[in-house]
């Protein structure tokens, strides 16, 4: 496979299953390393340089948690500035902003284990962001989530997106997150593209 994203693009990754879009987001995220070929984000080889590149991109795997299971939700985000080296004040206005898109407030004093799966979602997706980084992938962040919590999903994505021309790879079977998000569409069976292109033309 060989693909170009260019900055500000919301693209959805999609595919059956076994199809290597988990796989690939892995490998563009420096979890795995790739047999072969290059994976560059943002110039850079993310399982070369995994400290420069974690730095530049939020990763949500829809079906695991970055948060931690014991600890309050305020916690885990206390935890990951440090982990991150975030600026009190960025810290600060990071979180008043992405509370603004998620409504957050409510929960940041829950534990993680007492959440829902969409507030959880909505912690997951805001620790993302916490370092604003240039570059998000999303892996099936809807999946199994009310419709409220999806459109809760969907518009933090638009916001990021509008407000920080923030790029987005989205993987999701929910083909209305692909017709409400996407601007281009990355369609993998087996391990090959079959098509890549606007969501117009495809």
């Amino acid at each position: 496979i060989s693909f170009d994203i260019a900055e500000g693009e919301i693209v959805g990754y999609i595919g059956p299953n076994g199809a290597g879009k988990s796989t690939t987001i892995k490998m563009m995220s420096g979890i795995l390393q790739p047999t072969s070929g290059t994976v560059l984000i943002r110039g850079l080889s993310p399982y070369e340089n995994r400290k420069k590149v974690v730095k530049d991109i939020g990763v949500v795997f829809g079906q695991r948690s970055q948060l931690y299971w014991d600890l309050r939700l305020g916690e885990s985000f206390e935890l990951l500035r440090r982990i991150y080296k975030i600026p009190d004040e960025t810290y600060r206005n990071n979180l008043s902003v992405l509370d603004d898109i998620l409504g957050i407030s409510d929960i940041v004093d829950t534990p993680v284990r007492q959440l829902s799966l969409g507030q959880r979602m909505k912690g997951d997706l805001a620790a993302s962001m916490l370092h604003s980084p240039p570059l998000v992938f999303l892996d099936e962040p809807t999946i199994g989530l009310d419709v409220e919590v999806k459109h809760a999903v969907r518009k933090f994505i638009r916001d990021i997106n509008e407000k920080y021309k923030t790029t987005i790879i989205l993987t999701t079977h929910d083909l209305d997150d692909i017709e409400q998000l996407c601007h281009r569409v990355i369609i993998i069976n087996k391990g090959v593209i079959v098509e890549d292109g606007s969501l117009q033309s495809s």
